[in-house]
């Protein structure tokens, strides 16, 4: 895909040299050769352990949201979606997650405390695939009957309706752990509108009020150390994963010109070497886009570090371990690298 884009951007008869550093200014770098060794052995894993009905036996790995990241990850590196050893893997997955989402609330299944994390993630991964698989194979050679089938548009619009629809019947104009959630908190409230920022970006019209509500209340949880809140009421506390977070909502929502921007990507860059033990796969995932939105210079500096210690910790079978199971472990790690690809729109700069 990338060798076709090239051929369709430089003119005729430009030298090699050129169409180099034409693949320079388009896809940045090359993407190291230990990234790809431990992206290929992520993805293997994850198509041989993946189910029949598109998800993944084992911790989360039924919950949309996991199904969702495993998308994201199988797409990262430029995999052709419709034709190719990923292409049926990726249908797979995504009919799991629209046969899993309510017909009437547009809310996506889970476990756990709540739908919201997996909704979130579910989101985004819909906003990815939209544009992008054909939707004339989605459901080819499926049992699911045609009545109760959905294309990626339909499905995508019935999740922001749902995340829509939540926040304002939310005081705080932000999410917790159910559509019903009278209360808010930074962590699901960064998945949730990760989400609908990335169905803005693939063409759905959201409101300038919602993203202004949810960055708000970002605003109101920032300390000016760079600090932020897990919960109004809570008070600040340090959290590293939170001011990652807050740094990329700003980042995506364009708010870059603001000070609590500015507080929680200084925050960031200056606890770099900081290595967090408690859910280390959300906490890569998201200083990898944190950094990577914020200073370019300070990602390059972590991604190093990031890659020798998934090197390590990758098992013989291409998997990476978590609480929550083996495979929202591996999609985790293939998006913390994801960025030395730069494909998925979500990670644009």
């Amino acid at each position: 895909m990338i060798r076709l884009a090239l051929s369709l951007l430089a003119p005729s008869g430009v030298s090699s040299d050129l169409s180099a550093q034409i693949a320079t200014v388009q896809y940045g770098e090359s993407v190291p050769a230990s990234v790809k060794v431990i992206h290929e052995r992520a993805l293997k894993f994850l198509v041989s352990d993946q189910s029949e009905n598109g998800s993944w036996p084992g911790g989360d790995g039924y919950g949309s949201g996991v199904v969702g990241i495993c998308v994201m990850a199988m797409m990262a590196s430029g995999e052709d979606p419709d034709y190719g050893p990923y292409a049926e893997p990726i249908r797979r997955s995504l009919r799991y997650i629209i046969s899993n989402q309510s017909p009437v609330t547009g809310v996506t299944s889970g476990p756990g405390h709540g739908p919201m994390y997996h909704h979130g993630f579910a989101t985004l991964a819909l906003s990815e695939a939209y544009g992008v698989v054909n939707e004339d194979l989605l459901w080819k050679g499926s049992e699911v009957p045609a009545d109760e089938r959905r294309s990626i548009a339909q499905a995508l619009e019935l999740a922001v309706r749902c995340t829509l629809t939540a926040q304002q019947k939310n005081p705080y104009k932000a999410w917790r752990y159910s559509p019903e959630s009278q209360d808010a908190d930074t962590t699901v409230s960064g998945t949730v509108l990760m989400g609908l920022l990335g169905a803005r970006n693939a063409g759905v019209e959201i409101p300038n009020e919602a993203i202004e509500g949810a960055l708000n209340y970002f605003r109101a949880s920032t300390m000016r150390s760079g600090s932020v809140s897990y919960q109004l009421s809570q008070g600040s506390g340090e959290s590293l994963t939170r001011s990652a977070i807050a740094t990329l909502v700003y980042a995506i929502g364009k708010r870059k010109q603001t000070q609590e921007y500015l507080a929680v990507a200084g925050y960031i860059k200056s606890n770099l070497d900081q290595d967090v033990v408690r859910h280390p796969e959300y906490h890569r995932y998201y200083m990898a886009q944190a950094l990577f939105q914020s200073d370019f210079e300070a990602w390059k500096v972590w991604n190093r570090r990031i890659i020798d210690q998934l090197q390590e910790s990758q098992a013989d079978d291409g998997s990476f371990a978590s609480d929550h199971g083996p495979a929202f472990g591996t999609g985790m790690a293939v998006l913390t690298l994801a960025l030395n690809y730069r494909l998925l729109p979500v990670y644009e700069r």
